[in-house]
């Protein structure tokens, strides 16, 4: 705790020395998947937990309608009209600002001038939901400075809006959720569809581990969006055999199987990997409520080998760290976790078997790819707030 309240003192630090003025500091965090990967966006099941890394953001009034933004990250300002935010994505992180305000203010949620700073430290493209994290941080940011009180669901969807339109990439609701009901302790089963959502209490001899491939992932270079387009493609034609489907979410296995030869190969691949993923998502609750972790670690390894030969998602370089992972004493079960190409895997490991699984990733990894991973020790976190 001493140490956060220390990064946060610094950042308002940081604030008033550029902006002359005490700020008002939020944050929110990154989060990891523990199982249920591309099943958002196809209304399926997903059960996510936010993690101990976070966006803050120290925001102050301004006298003018101009929103004035400083990244530390990418050591970076931009300056705004909040009366001239319309374009198309420009791929600058500036996107997030920008439409943050644009959707808020198209929505009727009318803001003042302001002064945001921005830092962090969670890893950017790793898959951990840094853009989420930022997106709900500067939301909560916004809103806080102008008066304006929001419906957190309806700021969790007015995220999800920002990245569609202005950030250009068609994610779906987890990440938003998640950074913004995390609790502390526990995942959460997530219906993406009706979004109901209850807590799962992670246990407490039990540490999520996240192993980072430093391999970049860049969900903007369109295969995210293509994977979308390939699901969307399997429901329309498999709606012409199953009346009633709206989405993969009402497909079962069999049915799908039975209609293999009306689907192109890769389509049924894609479909496979969402169906199945979801049935695993209701089972893996059932073990975590039950207590079966042996259990849920298999269907965690299941979903990683689906990601891998279905929905094409993985990398050479995480399938090492989930072969790594499986071979030490202590690990339940490993996946690949976000939307691929590269990012972290997630571990579910003992405890106190934890910082020994760090070294010897670290260790192993390095001797055969030839880079030292970045490995963080996690326990699950409250989700965005107010902080100082």
């Amino acid at each position: 705790m001493a140490n956060t309240v220390t990064i946060s003192g610094s950042i308002a630090q940081r604030f008033h020395k550029m902006f002359g003025a005490e700020p008002r500091v939020l944050r929110a965090p990154g989060r990891v998947n523990l199982i249920g990967e591309h099943t958002d966006y196809n209304d399926g099941f997903v059960m996510p937990a936010a993690i101990g890394y976070y966006t803050r953001v120290a925001v102050g009034k301004r006298n003018d309608f101009t929103l004035e933004a400083y990244s530390a990250v990418f050591d970076e300002k931009v300056r705004l009209s909040l009366d001239a935010l319309a374009g198309p994505p420009t791929q600058h992180w500036s996107d997030f600002i920008r439409g943050l305000a644009a959707t808020l203010q198209t929505a009727g949620h009318g803001l003042v001038g302001m002064n945001l700073l921005i830092d962090g430290d969670i890893p950017l493209g790793a898959g951990l939901s840094s853009s989420a994290s930022l997106e709900m941080a500067a939301a909560l940011a916004m809103t806080s400075i102008s008066g304006v009180n929001v419906p957190r669901l309806e700021l969790v969807k007015l995220c999800q809006k920002t990245e569609h339109q202005f950030v250009g990439t068609l994610c779906g609701i987890m990440d938003q959720f998640v950074t913004a009901f995390g609790r502390t302790g526990h995942s959460l089963m997530l219906d993406c569809r009706s979004l109901e959502h209850w807590a799962l209490p992670i246990p407490r001899d039990l540490r999520l581990v996240l192993c980072n491939s430093m391999v970049k992932h860049r969900l903007a270079s369109g295969e995210y969006n293509r994977r979308r387009s390939d699901c969307d493609t399997g429901v329309t034609l498999l709606q012409a055999h199953l009346p009633g489907v709206r989405a993969l979410r009402d497909i079962r296995l069999k049915d799908l199987e039975s209609h293999k030869a009306e689907l192109p190969a890769t389509i049924h691949r894609r479909c496979h990997h969402v169906v199945s993923e979801n049935q695993r998502v209701q089972e893996a609750a059932a073990a975590l409520q039950s207590g079966d972790l042996g259990h849920f670690g298999q269907l965690m390894y299941r979903s990683h080998a689906s990601l891998r030969d279905d929905f094409d998602v993985s990398c050479r370089e995480l399938d090492l760290l989930v072969e790594l992972a499986s071979a030490y004493p202590g690990v339940y079960g490993a996946r690949m976790t976000g939307g691929g190409f590269g990012g972290c895997t997630v571990n579910l490991v003992r405890a106190q078997a934890a910082v020994q699984f760090q070294e010897h990733i670290r260790r192993a990894y390095r001797e055969t790819v030839g880079t030292v991973p970045d490995v963080y020790i996690c326990e699950a976190v409250q989700g965005a707030e107010v902080w100082h």
